[in-house]
């Protein structure tokens, strides 16, 4: 379901200056004891990005999954890029979100860095759904202008990849304003939220249970803790 958004999503990185880093092999690629499921991870080089990860779960016709993270250097104040698409083909059910991941939340940091999330969330009226959840606080590290959808087939195939292309252009944007932002979040308050948005998501993401179920709670404990997150390790009070 995802090949195409993850090819563009691919070339994208390259035509901004990316290029492939070595994964640890027991993450690059790791098949279900059953056969049933295989997860593939890539890590990214990217000029003015810390880290840039890709994964991508083939479960079949159980589920498909498209996820990816893009986390600027410290020395930039820019949102953490989020990107989560899920498809159950079975139930032909899409969940999707897209975010511009707030390091901050207040006024003056949204409108530096929001205003093209804000245009993409009125022109797709399909990804305009607000968050409900009862794992995250979607007031910590959601924008109020998440792209999030709950759809089917039509969404899936028709409006996913419009607002996939839309999003990542106004990502890219977001990469000039920070350039020419004098204003920003100092470099060591920077790193510091960067920690703790790992060590929250490593506590709440589900996709610890998922991964569980597949693959073991051993491997995916690691996988969390040392690809996913792995700023959630790290002491807080460390100099860098």
């Amino acid at each position: 379901m995802f090949d195409d958004l993850l090819n563009e999503l691919t070339t994208n990185i390259i035509e901004h200056g990316g290029t492939k880093l070595i994964v640890p092999s027991e993450f690059c690629q790791c098949v279900s004891k059953k056969g049933n499921c295989k997860v593939n991870s890539w890590l990214w080089d990217v000029p003015e990005f810390r880290r840039w990860r890709v994964t991508r779960l083939d479960g079949g016709d159980r589920l498909q999954v498209l996820n990816s993270v893009a986390y600027p250097h410290y020395y930039a104040d820019m949102p953490i890029m989020g990107i989560d698409l899920l498809w159950f083909e079975k139930k032909q059910k899409l969940v999707a979100i897209l975010d511009f991941q707030p390091l901050v939340q207040n006024q003056d940091y949204f409108e530096k860095y929001f205003d093209g999330l804000k245009k993409l969330k009125k022109s797709f009226i399909n990804f305009n759904s607000d968050i409900k959840s009862n794992i995250y606080d979607p007031s910590k590290y959601f924008s109020p202008w998440a792209l999030f959808c709950k759809g089917g087939n039509f969404e899936a195939k028709n409006v996913l990849p419009k607002v996939f292309s839309s999003f990542l252009e106004s990502y890219w944007f977001n990469l000039d304003l920070s350039k020419s932002n004098k204003d920003k979040i100092k470099s060591e308050d920077v790193r510091l939220l960067q920690i703790d948005y790992d060590k929250y998501s490593a506590e709440k993401d589900p996709a610890h249970g998922l991964f569980s179920g597949f693959f073991g709670k051993e491997w995916s404990d690691k996988y969390m803790k040392e690809f996913l997150f792995p700023l959630s390790l790290e002491d807080s009070n460390s100099v860098f």
